[in-house]
């Protein structure tokens, strides 16, 4: 099967995302696009899965035993009756009722048709998770700085709170077992993988759930790793570990693999469980993986997961485990702290830079004299870059020289090439804000001198001394210093809500900078800092773990809860570094905030619910909530409540962007935004808060807002209590979207005959028939060997998540003959441009036909059309408007 085979149906599930916001509507073109274009999707486009869940029904926590097994066989009996082909990989009793299997995208459509199934699904491909690594043989004092943030170190120090007795599992890249951190506490581990294993390899499991990737081991040692020779110590150091090994040393892993993960660590009877691993888009609580972090916790598991680091993609990018119930979803917070690489001005100052890539780093003890552009200054926005195509710099005019460049208008990458091909040996990159990043140096030529990374106050030095005579000195080591982005949301972090407008993330934790440890056998050293929400995870494993042996009767249900109501919110820094102090960052990226693990310890009334989910505003333009505050303390509470609204997330799906408009709110009658609400919870006892939330008047519709109820307590409680709610009707939102290829906007769904080079765009007439004949052919006549079968397929970009796909089969009427597919829960699309597909990011789905019915048989010659409809998030199917309906052009099947 070659690649335009292999772009079928489901393969997109993991990766999808994006907003077309244009309507489709008929064209009047009567050509399409042409053959350079439809290469561009496909060569951009990753195989399709030939591996899914096949869910049956039932929840097997409330089944028997034999009531799964009896369903599973009924199952393989049905499937083998109507000789549908497919081979069993693994099966599944304990918290997901069905298998993982591997079949054809025809057979799958067949199997999602078998009465006593409930939903297919793709098994996604879990890329290892992407983090930046920074060596060095030095401890820094970044941990020390994150476990400050969330007063850890007051729970080790003063409480005397280090996670003794309880069992954390981690479902990671192992835990390195040799290391001083973890010695002698790895109680339980289990390898599903071997070191060779990547996705779609067969697994060779080994003995032991070593590490040779690093996350997993950096990971635990976050939750709780103890090493008294480097002074090191994590969250809770005295925890004992379950590793669960998912990956090998390089590559990705598979959904189906991670959930089998999940059903050992309960089996082995792990307490907390950490998952710093996910899935963008895939923000459904109905997906394998995340049906299973919720089961996880019904049977009394606290589960922590990653938010996912897909904030740049936008809106509605959250996805897998972390959208269970009662999952404890985590958000990152920039460290206080940052570890930079350091070089010396002649002028005697230290400058801390971070290294392009890819791109050598400078050797220690290299001197270089600085120079720049004679237009260059600090507000030149085009600085370095080509002008009319040609190369600002002379041939030769930076022989031996660091240059300097100023951040703006072209790639960092042009800047670096155009100043190496006029004989640089190295630049100085400097931003036109505080911060700093890492310079993506990827291009036609690869960049063989330095590139550093300095803040605009380091560049502005530079550019003072540069007149009067200034050279660099490249230094061994690194430097420490305070993060210009410290205590706010990092901006990789992922955004929520959930594609059922549950309110996602639901805390937050340090996860930019963080060191922690690190394999033996990867660096000698055994530490390194790795920046995501991988790092944050651990953070509120770590804390739960602190609060069980605290609280070792707390329900795995009510912890959420119990770290959720403590946390302090955190403020929104824009783009150009700019801290927004009037209202807090979004809720729907931070949760409740920042866990405050004293405040987790001292805090005596629970809150019923945690957090408010209100939905849409269309239907209910005011909502009206209670909350039960109940006191487990034989002391009265008296809080002063007042409502402390988050910034709106306006823009688009793929861009959104801050509103200052929000929502109003009364407790208990009183207004809560003018006057402070006096609320009384008595000792042992309870009160109930009325709250009446009306959405942002000013706030534009498919705006989605947020904020706090506040509770300020006289003896130092307090208390936060999140809600969250989109403005306006939600079914408003285009699921199916336009698709831009080459910057032109095509209309999207579209008909794709591989035979003739060409796609029909919907609505436009087609010039001559369209036939296929279901026959292997060879597109390209120097290739006669890559076959593929000359079939219809359906090319559709997901704009928002939607709820249920389905494909049918019509006649020449427009009648149905069989209904050819159902798929539950699918996420966006990552972009609707395919020039931005990447492995990880994609723009459209493929719905592909092979020429059978739903029974296997092939569809007699004639003419016939597909049609693909697509019920949206909160849909109902009974209100045709909440289907989307895209019906291709008519077309003959001729087989010869």
């Amino acid at each position: 099967m070659n690649t335009v085979k292999s772009l079928s149906l489901l393969s997109l599930a993991l990766v999808l995302g994006a907003c077309g916001t244009s309507s489709p509507t008929a064209s009047a073109s009567t050509g399409s696009a042409p053959a350079a274009n439809r290469a561009s999707i496909l060569n951009a486009t990753p195989n399709a899965p030939t591996r899914w869940f096949v869910e049956l029904t039932g929840d097997p926590t409330l089944l028997s035993v034999q009531s799964v097994s009896g369903q599973q066989a009924t199952f393989r009996a049905q499937a083998a009756q109507q000789g549908i082909k497919y081979q069993e990989v693994r099966s599944f009793q304990t918290l997901f009722n069905g298998f993982s299997v591997q079949a054809s995208e025809a057979e799958i459509n067949r199997i999602s048709r078998l009465p006593g199934v409930l939903g297919v699904y793709p098994v996604k491909e879990i890329a290892a998770p992407k983090v930046e690594v920074n060596l060095t043989d030095a401890l820094r004092p970044d941990m020390f700085s994150a476990i400050k943030m969330t007063g850890a170190d007051v729970a080790q120090n003063e409480l005397g709170l280090t996670g003794k007795g309880v069992k954390v599992g981690v479902i990671d890249t192992g835990i390195d077992l040799e290391h001083p951190a973890f010695a002698g506490r790895v109680v339980a581990q289990y390898d599903f993988v071997g070191d060779d294993y990547d996705f779609g390899k067969p697994t060779k499991p080994d003995p032991i759930a070593d590490d040779c990737a690093g996350h997993g081991s950096h990971v635990a040692g976050i939750v709780g790793g103890n090493d008294a020779s480097r002074g090191f110590k994590g969250v809770a150091p005295e925890v004992s570990f379950g590793a669960y090994r998912v990956f090998g040393c390089d590559g990705s892993t598979g959904e189906d693999i991670m959930v089998a993960a999940m059903e050992q660590a309960y089996k082995d009877g792990m307490q907390v469980v950490n998952l710093s691993i996910g899935s963008a888009f895939e923000n459904w609580e109905g997906t394998p993986s995340a049906k299973v972090g919720s089961r996880m916790v019904k049977k009394g598991m606290v589960v922590v997961a990653s938010a996912g680091n897909s904030g740049a993609n936008g809106q509605y990018s959250m996805g897998g485990v972390t959208m269970g119930d009662n999952v404890i979803s985590v958000a990152s917070v920039s460290n206080t702290e940052i570890e930079v690489s350091k070089f010396k001005l002649s002028s005697g100052e230290t400058i801390g830079y971070m290294a392009g890539d890819p791109a050598p780093t400078g050797k220690a003890g290299v001197t270089l004299p600085i120079t720049k552009l004679a237009t260059s200054t600090t507000t030149t926005a085009n600085d370095g870059c080509l002008v009319g195509g040609a190369n600002p710099y002379a041939a030769g005019s930076l022989t031996g020289k660091a240059v300097l460049i100023r951040r703006g208008t072209c790639t960092f990458y042009e800047k670096s090439k155009n100043a190496q091909d006029a004989g640089a040996s190295a630049v100085i990159l400097y931003n036109r804000d505080s911060g700093y990043l890492a310079p993506s140096l990827t291009g036609a030529a690869r960049i063989t001198i330095p590139v550093a990374f300095v803040n605009d106050a380091s560049g502005a030095k530079i550019d003072s001394k540069i007149a009067a005579g200034v050279s660099m000195t490249f230094a061994d080591g690194n430097l420490s210093i305070p993060s210009p982005t410290a205590n706010t949301l990092d901006s990789y972090s992922s955004y929520g809500l959930s594609a059922d407008l549950e309110l996602k993330p639901d805390i937050a934790a340090p996860g930019g900078n963080i060191r922690s440890a690190w394999p033996l056998t990867l660096d000698a050293s055994g530490y390194a800092t790795l920046s995501g929400t991988s790092m944050a995870s651990p953070h509120v494993a770590g804390a739960a773990a602190l609060m069980l042996q605290a609280f070792p009767n707390t329900k795995a249900k009510d912890m959420r809860g119990l770290l959720m109501n403590s946390a302090t919110l955190r403020w929104y820094r824009a783009a150009s570094g700019t801290l927004l102090t009037g209202l807090p960052d979004y809720v729907q990226r931070q949760g409740a905030g920042m866990v405050d693990i004293v405040g987790s310890y001292n805090s005596t009334v629970r809150a019923t619910p945690n957090k408010l989910s209100l939905g849409e505003s269309a239907s209910f333009a005011t909502r009206n909530k209670v909350v039960v505050l109940k006191n487990t303390w034989n002391r009265t509470e008296t809080f002063t409540a007042y409502h402390s609204p988050a910034l709106t997330v306006g823009g688009t799906t793929l861009a959104p962007s801050p509103s200052q408009t929000y929502a109003t709110m009364t407790i208990n009658g009183q207004d809560a935004d003018k006057t402070d609400v006096m609320v009384t919870v008595p000792a042992s006892g309870e009160t109930e808060l009325n709250v009446v939330i009306t959405p942002p008047a000013g706030a534009p519709d498919k705006s989605q807002y947020g904020g706090y109820i506040v509770l300020e307590s006289s003896s130092g409680q307090n208390m936060v209590i999140p809600y969250a709610g989109f403005k306006g009707d939600y079914q408003s939102i285009q699921a199916l979207g336009n698709l831009t290829i080459g910057g032109k906007s095509y209309n999207f769904p579209a008909l794709f005959d591989d035979k003739e080079d060409t796609f029909f765009e919907e609505g436009e007439v087609a010039t001559a028939p369209i036939d296929y004949t279901f026959k292997d052919i060879a597109l390209d006549p120097a290739k006669p060997t890559e076959l593929t079968n000359d079939a219809p397929y359906v090319l559709a970009q997901l704009s928002h998540q939607v709820r249920k796909m389905t494909l049918e089969l019509l006649d020449a009427n427009g009648a149905v003959v069989d209904t050819l597919l159902k798929q539950e829960y699918l996420g966006r699309s990552c972009t609707n441009n395919v020039a931005l597909i990447s492995t990880t990011c994609d723009a459209f789905n493929t719905y592909a036909w092979d020429g059978k019915l739903s029974s296997g048989k092939a569809a007699a010659n004639g003419t016939y059309q597909l049609r693909l409809k697509a019920l949206k998030a909160q849909g109902d199917e009974s209100v045709a408007t909440d289907t989307e309906v895209y019906t291709t052009q008519k077309f003959t099947v001729a087989r010869p």
